[in-house]
Formats: structure tokens, sequence, C-alpha cells
């Protein structure tokens, strides 16, 4: 236990005559108390930590021999810390009176308590030595940035008080800072960082004070002994205990299932099931502890907006980001402006009717009347900015152009953006090779009828010009990309949605031997029922006025279940769900001063906070996935379904590739794959990403793991390993594809798959969403009719005014506009965005060590060269698929990107 002993002396202090707060406390108990022997002018705060007690030594303590003016003996040394904070930079009165008391009360030092802890051992209490002093004095701000505030603090050390390796911090104010970073200046010559990033809770949130180590990275077994007892600790306050609700300063990581999407007490038709467990499993979520749901016991009960769902503090977003994430036109669809909308604007939410009204919400916008206007305004929980946005010319929702019409406003139609969607698309990866004949479902057939599929080989080779199918496979020139099994157990329930039809789609292509990919054929498949054993439609393109329109539907079928795997699995789960484990993961067994999470920590921020705001606005029971896409209240179930065929294993983009059939092994191709396609946008720029990480990652990692066993041998890193698997995805823990975690080679891989995932994976999926998406015709994220059949009353309608059955078949005006608002925010960088290989000029100090820095700068260089590539690539025209008249750029894998929808970027982390 650690052992604390306040001495008995007066908590009164002469410089205030004012009774002081009770003494600050480390991880719970009291710090040790004691007075300057010279003068009482104030407290001096020494933390004795140790194993067994705490040992009073006043009489040789250095600190007895620091006086109030700095004096010090001949065997000690001044130092001086530079304290760092950033405060806001747009403040209310309020915040700006504050902040001046605030700087008044440090500049005199009361406000901020910091004790440098010593890497050696103090042999009186077994611990790191220590000293102390209150922040003093305030340095001129940088003249770049105004919010930048920087304190002084002065040590006296005694000559054998060793390199500083942490301190503790006590914010003695009434609310919580941002500390940057504290740095002490001229220690032997050199200057020694504490990189913190961090928010320093008040002492009146809590009395335990915040443990910031410096910048050298150590494995467990190399812990200076005199930071042992503090890594320890400080792992254990981010652990928690698994019980009561979570407090918004607090920087607790822990597990939870997802039982919060439901509203079951504001209406029963709002329960969601819990995903997580035997039912249904899915990956943990970090845990917020709020009361059970009055109505289901197995519910947490929910928090709305404007109420944040906890994450622990440090992931929320910084105030840029914030503005970025709030700002815009419609920005505040994710802060419930969507259900306050739908209900004032039910008048307007009616089908298409021609493609010009598409047209209107580029040139003109989606106008309002006055008194929809008016309501709007004066109903919606808006700011300033939106109200602004309300009350100019009546125009509610105007969008950019997107990029897949912006040059060619018809290429939507055509089979061959279609087919070139599948590769260079913002979903690039469900298309796998087609490997036999025939096409085999793997459903129960007692329910799901035969498994075999009506796409005949006579179909297809209808559509091959003369080659047959056999010799189409044995080229590995014909390519999938199927739904079937993954969408017909819930076409059912979906169809009994109002506004919803879909179908279970198989779409088949082919590859020729020019290099275009094109669609030939395209199975639609419903439930069987008593009633009817025709269930599985097929369609090819033909070339009558009618067999076109019939083909186009059924593209836009094709289309929106496209969007809702993209959306519901390829986007959340694969990424944004996956990622959070390893994060919850890595801050709960990985100290921050170990290798691993340094090299894992730009790839985690805002991770968290973007999941919580998706589950309180976006994945939610009657949010906006559900109001937007074709599987509506069962899409999380069915994204819970999607989890049962994941695997860690084929996350990495080689291995993905190799399991679709896209590509084969080959040593002597780059990265020692050779693609079947060779135009295949997505896959050949994300080689290129794949490999600067891997290369990066397994640099970083042979320098650190020296030893043969020192990978087996690291407990923290073991723990984090385990903790994934066993916790993190407890429902895949004896799944036997797990990687093992016993080699250098090992680590390197895991990782490599996990910035991979949560960079260049989820930056090729997510920021062409509104270039792709909103154009609603080219990517329809709901279908509300089926295909028209001969026999079907309404086929006479639809051979009346085809257009009218397409437009009227996709998304309402107020479903568009929804999707459209949100798929903009999704795509938006925020100005503060980190992008892949570039250091923020706060983070600068991250780690003290130069072989390290010069590997990083390889790697950002490796990041520049493929940035040139990318751009070349997309200059040959020989590269259909990336190049040609009206053809945008495939530049979802550039690495870099300024702030706004740019289509291009590849964050560091899952950040928006």
């Amino acid at each position: 236990m650690l052992a604390f002993k306040p001495k008995p002396s007066s908590l009164r202090s002469t410089f205030s005559g004012t009774a002081l707060r009770p003494p600050p406390r480390l991880y719970g108990v009291p710090v040790l108390l004691s007075f300057s022997r010279t003068t009482r002018s104030r407290p001096l705060v020494r933390a004795v930590i140790s194993d067994d007690k705490a040992v009073e030594s006043a009489k040789t303590s250095p600190l007895d021999q620091k006086h109030s003016n700095g004096s010090s003996d001949s065997s000690s040394k001044q130092v001086k810390a530079v304290v760092t904070i950033k405060k806001k930079m747009k403040e209310n009165i309020t915040e700006k009176i504050e902040n001046q008391w605030e700087m008044l009360m440090n500049g005199i030092g009361r406000g901020i308590l910091i004790q440098l802890i010593s890497e050696e051992i103090d042999p009186v209490t077994n611990s790191g030595k220590s000293v102390e002093a209150f922040v003093r004095g305030w340095l001129p701000k940088p003249q770049e940035h105004d919010n930048i505030l920087q304190y002084v603090a002065d040590f006296t050390l005694p000559s054998d008080f060793g390199r500083p390796g942490a301190v503790l911090i006590t914010n003695q104010h009434a609310k919580e800072f941002h500390l940057l970073e504290i740095v002490i200046q001229d220690f032997d010559g050199v200057p020694i960082y504490f990189p913190a990033n961090t928010w320093i809770h008040s002492l009146n949130d809590n009395p335990e004070s915040r443990i910031i180590f410096r910048n050298q990275a150590y494995l467990p077994s190399q812990t200076p002994p005199g930071l042992k007892d503090l890594r320890r600790e400080d792992l254990l306050s981010i652990r928690g205990n698994g019980k009561g609700e979570r407090m918004p300063y607090e920087r607790i990581y822990d597990y939870d299932v997802y039982h919060d999407l439901g509203k079951p007490d504001k209406e029963r038709d709002l329960a969601r099931p819990v995903l997580g467990g035997e039912e249904r499993p899915y990956p943990r979520r970090c845990r917020t502890g709020r009361p059970a749901s009055k109505i289901d016991p197995l519910c947490e009960s929910r928090i709305e907006k404007p109420h944040p769902v906890y994450v622990p503090r440090d992931e929320a977003f910084e105030e840029i980001k914030q503005d970025t994430f709030s700002a815009g036109r419609l920005k505040a669809l994710l802060h419930n402006l969507v259900p306050l909308m739908a209900a004032t604007l039910s008048s307007s939410d009616i089908p298409f009717t021609c493609f010009s009204e598409i047209d209107k919400l580029y040139n003109d916008g989606f106008i309002l009347k006055d008194d929809e206007q008016r309501k709007l305004g004066d109903n919606l929980f808006i700011g300033n900015m939106m109200k602004q946005v309300l009350n100019v010319g009546q125009k509610l929702l105007k969008y950019e152009i997107p990029a897949v019409i912006r040059k060619d406003r018809f290429s939507w139609l055509r089979d061959n953006e279609f087919a070139r969607q599948a590769l260079a698309g913002v979903n690039p990866v469900n298309i796998e090779i087609l490997k036999e004949f025939p096409i085999l479902s793997k459903l129960d057939p007692a329910i799901y009828g035969p498994p075999e599929s009506v796409i005949t080989k006579e179909l297809i080779e209808q559509e091959l010009h003369g080659m047959s199918v056999d010799k189409a496979l044995e080229e590995k020139r014909l390519f999938m990309v199927d739904f079937h099994d993954m969408l017909l157990p819930f076409i059912k329930r979906i169809n009994n949605l109002p506004g919803r039809k879909s179908y279970a789609s198989r779409t088949v292509f082919f590859y020729t031997k020019t290099g275009i990919l094109r669609p030939i054929a395209i199975e639609l498949s419903l439930p069987p029922t008593p009633s009817s054993n025709r269930n599985k439609y097929v369609y090819t393109h033909g070339h009558d006025a009618t067999t076109y329109w019939i083909w186009k539907l059924a593209k836009a079928h094709v289309c929106a279940n496209d969007a809702g795997v993209h959306q519901l699995v390829n986007h959340w789960l694969r990424t944004h769900a996956c990622m959070e484990p390893y994060i919850i993961a890595t801050h709960r067994q990985l100290s921050s001063m170990h290798p691993i999470y340094k090299l894992l920590h730009p790839h985690m921020r805002y991770t968290l906070e973007i999941n919580a705001l998706a589950r309180q606005s976006l994945i939610n029971g009657g949010g906006i996935i559900e109001a937007s896409f074709s599987p509506g209240k069962y899409a999380m179930e069915l994204s819970a379904a999607a989890y049962e065929s994941w695997r860690f294993d084929r996350e990495a983009l080689p291995a993905d590739l190799i399991h679709r059939g896209m590509a084969v092994e080959d040593p002597s191709a780059p990265g020692g794959l050779k693609l079947l396609i060779e135009d295949y946008p997505y896959a050949a720029d994300g080689l290129l990403i794949w490999s600067a990480i891997k290369e990066w990652v397994e640099s970083y990692v042979e320098h650190f793991y020296t030893e043969p066993d020192s990978v087996t041998t690291d407990v923290e890193l073991q723990a984090w390993w385990s903790e994934i698997k066993n916790r993190g995805h407890h429902d895949k823990r004896n799944e036997p594809w797990w990687p093992k975690l016993a080699t250098k080679e090992d680590l390197s891989g895991i990782l490599t798959t996990m910035i991979w995932t949560a960079s260049g994976q989820h930056a090729a999926i997510n920021f062409g969403q509104y270039p792709f998406g909103g154009y609603m015709p080219n990517r329809p994220t709901l279908m509300r009719k089926l295909i028209p059949q001969e026999t079907n009353p309404d086929f006479e309608k639809f051979m009346q005014n085809p257009q009218r059955t397409f437009l009227s078949s996709l998304p309402t005006q107020l479903q568009a506009t929804k999707i459209m608002a949100v798929q903009d925010t999704l795509s938006t960088h925020s100005p503060d965005e980190e992008y892949l290989g570039k250091m923020n000029e706060f983070h600068s100090s991250w780690i003290n060590d130069h072989k390290v820095l010069q590997m990083f700068d390889r790697f950002a260089a490796k990041l520049g060269e493929i940035e040139e590539i990318i751009n070349e690539r997309n200059k040959d025209i020989r590269l259909k698929n990336r190049t040609g008249a009206g053809i945008p750029p495939y530049e979802l894998l550039l690495p870099s990107s300024g702030p706004g929808v740019t289509g291009r970027g590849i964050p560091n982390s899952v950040s928006i």
C-alpha cells in the first residue's frame, strides 16, 4: 500500500490568512505536507511513494533546504520548468474573467503545484526522489498563438537528485485546464520534455494528482527504479473498477456492450436489441455506466443532445474540431436537427418528379416557405451560424456539385461507371473473383430456398461474345459483388417497413481484354413465400428502351445495397467499431512511456468521441442511419450479423485482397502481390500506403525489441493483446485465427494492420462519401419500390413514365437532403486534422530518441514519394479507372489534404 502522513502542522497559510484546501491526494491517499524551517510563506508538498510506508525525513529533506526566496546550499542547483497551457480561442465574458483570475493565481504561485520525480530511488523512502514548487510568473505569449500561455516554476535540486522522469500536477483552480507540455530547461545543458496534451482536472473534482512522464520510451523491464511505482499506479488510475456512472472530467477506459442504441423508455418502437454477447456478437465500446432503462433493465438509459455522451476527457474533440463538426449547412443534423426538421417539414417530404429538381439542390438549394423558415428558427436548438443560414434567401440546403458528376453530369448512367466505382469508388472492398459455377448460397435451403443462383452459364455466355464461362473462369475474367447471403435473412423484415423495398443482390462483372470491367448480369432475390416459388430475378443491360430502364432500376437496387453494406459493415463496423477496443486496451494496458503506446497514440485521436456521437445521433434507434438507409430499424442487427464473419487477420490489406481473389502472392511484384486487375486504384494505391506503414512499423519495433524474447517478456504488451482478444472482442475470443504475439514479426504485423485500419482504410471508404454519394441517383441509400413486373398493376405506370417510376423509387427529397448533409459532414476534414506522416507542432517532442525521429522522417519522405506516384498514375491514360473524359482522378489515398470536402487525405485516425 502507498502510505502518506500529513505533518501535524497548521494548515493555515500566512500568505493568505485563510484556511487552505484539504491536502492534495495522489491516487486517493493524502500527500505529506512539510513546511520550510526558514519561512512559512507557503506550504511545500511532498509525495512519498513507497510499497511500505511513508517515512518522514524533514531534517534531511532537500525540500527543507529550499527557501521561499529560492536560495539553496552549495550542493544543489536551480532549474526552471516552463509550463505551456492552451486556453479556449473563443471565450465568453464569464470565462474571460475566470481566466484572468486564474492567470493572477498562477502568477503569484497559488494555482498549480508541480512535483518533479527523479528516475533514481531515494534510499530513505525507497521511491523516486522528489521536489515541489508552485507555478509562478508568466512568460510573454508566443506571437503566433494567442491562446497559448506559458508559466514558470523554479526548483532547487540537490546534486544527487538524478534526472527528472515524471511530474505530478495538482490543479488547485476551480476548473480544469489544458496542459500542452512541461519543459525543464537547461538540465545538464539540455532540455527535458514532458509532453502532455491533456486536461488536468480540478482538485475539486478529483483529489488525485496527475502523472506526466518525460518523453523517453521504456519497455516495462527498462523502467527506471524511481518511476516503477508511478508507472503501475498511472495505469491503475485509468482502468477504473467497472462500477458507477462516469463523470465528464474522468479519464477512465473500460468496456461495455452496445446496449444504449434504443429508446425503450420513450417509445416501444424505438427499442433495440443489445449488440454484444452470444446472441448478437459485436465489438465492445467504451463504458459510460449510465443507469439502466426503466422499461428494459438490460439496456442503458439514453442521453440526448445537447448533453454529451461520456468519453474519457482527453478523447473529446478539441475546439477547432468541434467548431468544424458543428458548422456549415446542416452540420447540426448530428445535434438533433433531423427529427425536429422532419416534423417541421413533413409536408415537404415528397419524391423527386424530375431530374431538374435534384439539380436545384446544387443550383438553388432546398426552398423553405416563410412559415417553415420561421418555425425552424424559433424551435430548433441551433446556434447563430445556423440561424444565419436559415435567414439568407430562404434557402436552407445548398450543396457543392459532387465530384462524380462535376465534369460529366450523365456518367452515372453508364455501365462502365457503375463498374468503375466497384474498383475506384467509395466502397471498393466487396468485389471478388468468381471462382466457380454455379453460384451457390450458403444459407439454409429449408428456409431460403434452393441454393443455386439463377444466373446461368448460358445467360453469362450471351454477354461474353463468344468466350465460354469456363474459359473466362480460367483466365480470371469474371468478378462478383455478392450481398445475397448477408441481406436475404433481413429482406422480409425490411420490406415490411413503410417506404422500404429491397432485394438481396448479386452482380457479375466481366473484365475485358482491353482492361475494362463491365456488369453483365444482376440477380435480385426475395425470400420465398408459400404462394410463390419464383423469388429470384435476373437482369441484363439489354438494348431496347424497356429493358434499359429496368436495368437502370436493377443497378439502383444494387447501389442501395452497396451503400448500406458500405456504411454499416465496411465503414462503421470494420473501422470505427473494431478500432474502439484497440484504443481502450492501449490506454488500459500500455503505459504512456511504452514505445508501442507512443507509436499508436496518433492513431487513436478522436475515435472514441466520434463513435459516441454516432451512438447518440447516427446509429441509434430512430437516428439518421435508420432514417436514410435500406435496413431501417434493422441496420445495426445487420451490422452485428456481418461481424460474425469478421476476422482480424483478414483486415490486413494484402490478406484481404488475397482472400477476395483480387491478388495473388508474387515475390517479384512490388509489395509481394500481383493484382488480377492492374487498374484497381484502391488496391494499387493502398498497397503503397500499406508498405510504407509496414516499413515504418518494422523499423520501430526492431529498434525497441532487440532481444529474441523481448516481445514475450513484455508484460504490458502481452496483457494488451490478451485484453483486445478476450475483452475488446470478447465474442471472438476463442477463434483460432487470432495472430500469436511471440515475435517481432508478429507484433509488426498486428500494429501495421491496426494503423492501416485507422488511417488508409478509413480514408479510402470515408472521404469519398459526398463526392460519390452526394448525387442521389448515382448512389441511392434506399429504394422505396420493387421493380415492376409485367403482372404488376404498376407496370403500366412504368411503361407510361419510366422516369417518374425511377425517381419515385429513390429516397424522397427530405431523405435525400438528410443523407447529403450527413455525407457532407463525414467527408469534411477539420482544419486541425493530423495526417499520416505529419507531425503536429505541439507534439514534436513526442519521443526522446534521435534514431526513431530519423525513421519517422524517412516514413514521411516515403509518403511524399507515394503522393507523387499517385499523381502520376492519375495522368496515365492507360489507367481508365482514374483517367479519361470526365473521370475524376482517384485521390482518396493521397496522404495530404487541406480542410473541407476534398476527396483526398489520410488522417492518422478514425476522426470523423
